[in-house]
């Protein structure tokens, strides 16, 4: 019976060739983001707080650019496996449009309305003053922060085309530098080190946009500098439009993941924002938590969109019994790897908030907060394996049922019912809204499992 779930050597090699770059890339990332995010956390516990909702909302147009870009990569990863090199340059057009569209509309919102938006995270409970200064910290941070949307957008576009294509590496190294980039001007920037100013939360925003942008330059510099390799750079720009029907082929199955990438993330902010009536600890407490689940989950995440990556290859080539095949056997691993990076994480709850400046309020709902998490993250896993799987054969409607969908009907709606109408700890509200996961994941396991994934989007 196990058989059936578990892969020969030459599986597991194939499918970690292209998970660990990933995995090692998000990780370091991860990781240095997670340092980033201490170094504020020592200044104190208002600029900590202004840069986690800062960061709360950025985290929805970065999720935007994510949802837009995965519409057309679908097309490129099976573009790839059916060898049209064209195909997949176009669908890289795609991405730039939509890209270049989706940075003038973030621009816009966070510049007219940011300081309303931040505002909504700050009504709980506690002083007027604390309130006041983490919203200008909040404000510093994002106005810097905006304007590295594009070339956010610009590298994520380059890097999803090059692993569409199988090339993890270039991609993978481009991210290892950056973050070390901005671990540097991090140390330099907050604190003031090297006779430069301590600049607080400003240096941590003008850090991230100096990586951001050494970023890009390598992953643009070498895939145009190695076209026999990229052969999609060859031509890239010698126009600018596709064809008509590719593009709208690509739009109305790419429009329900931009919609669900960006009604998800804002069902996660929306999220944030009904824990955060309970009081300002919070948003502090749940920053910590995030912070270090980011880093725990990369392995799951990497597995996760390995699953789809592998998958796409497999359908585009019409290999339907590869896919079943692929997909049982790597959702089984996400599923056993994260039981037991589920206990390990579980052993940081007790030190790592220790390591913030903060009070011991905040310091112990983020101790609760993450043994949730820990106890959850099969289920979380579960979720993550059979969404890439659902969008990998192009079903995006799909998956913006499942994923989007499922959390504005369920999730927002109990944590806004709980957090305002109870008197239920924050922690046992969080604990009801993540324990929504179970449901999810058994919705997921049945739809992979009835074959609704299974598509070939580029056969004509």
């Amino acid at each position: 019976m196990l058989k059936k779930y578990i892969g020969n050597k030459q599986f597991y090699k194939a499918a970690l060739a292209i998970a660990l770059p990933i995995m090692l890339q998000n990780g370091i990332t991860n990781f240095v983001s997670m340092l980033d995010n201490i170094m504020i956390g020592r200044i104190g516990t208002t600029q900590m707080t202004g840069v986690a909702v800062a960061n709360q909302l950025m985290f929805v147009f970065n999720l935007a650019i994510f949802g837009a870009l995965s519409g057309a990569g679908i097309f490129g990863a099976q573009f790839h496996g059916k060898g049209d090199t064209e195909g997949v340059r176009n669908s890289f057009r795609f991405k730039l449009m939509i890209g270049a569209f989706l940075v003038a509309v973030g621009t816009l919102i966070f510049a007219f309305f940011g300081k309303d938006l931040i505002n909504l995270y700050l009504l709980g409970d506690g002083t007027v003053e604390d309130a006041e200064a983490s919203l200008t910290f909040g404000l510093e941070y994002m106005t810097i922060m905006v304007l590295t949307f594009l070339p956010f957008a610009l590298c994520q576009s380059y890097s999803s085309t090059l692993r569409e294509t199988g090339e993890t590496v270039l991609p993978m190294t481009a991210g290892i530098v950056a973050v070390f980039v901005n671990l540097f001007f991090n140390w330099v920037l907050i604190y003031g080190m090297l006779g430069m100013p301590a600049l607080g939360v400003r240096g941590a925003a003008i850090a991230t946009a100096i990586s951001r942008l050494v970023e890009l330059l390598i992953v643009v510099i070498f895939t145009h500098a190695r076209k026999a390799k990229y052969t999609f750079a060859a031509g890239l720009y010698k126009k600018i439009f596709i064809p008509v029907a590719l593009f709208r082929s690509i739009s109305l199955r790419g429009l329900p993941l931009l919609l669900n990438e960006t009604l998800w993330s804002a069902g996660m902010a929306m999220l944030a924002q009904c824990y955060s009536v309970r009081s300002l600890d919070v948003m502090s407490a749940i920053n910590i938590t995030n912070t270090l689940f980011n880093v725990f989950s990369v392995g799951i995440f990497a597995l996760s969109t390995t699953v789809g990556i592998i998958v796409g290859h497999a359908l585009g080539a019409g290999d339907v019994e590869k896919a079943r095949d692929t997909v049982r056997k790597m959702i089984f691993l996400v599923f056993v790897i994260s039981i037991g990076v589920g206990a390990v994480y579980a052993t940081f709850s007790t030190f790592f908030p220790l390591i913030y400046n903060t009070t011991d309020s905040v310091r112990s709902l983020a101790s609760s907060f993450i043994i949730v998490g820990a106890v959850m993250m099969p289920m979380s896993a579960l979720c993550h394996a059979c969404y890439f799987t659902l969008r990998a054969g192009g079903k995006t409607f799909i998956t913006f049922l499942f994923d989007s969908f499922f959390v504005w009907t369920l999730a927002v709606p109990l944590a806004f019912v709980l957090a305002h109408f109870t008197a239920l700890p924050i922690v046992a509200v969080y604990a009801c809204v993540v324990g929504l996961d179970i449901m999810k994941s058994v919705i997921g396991i049945i739809l992979v499992k009835r074959g609704v994934w299974i598509h070939n989007i580029v056969n004509k």
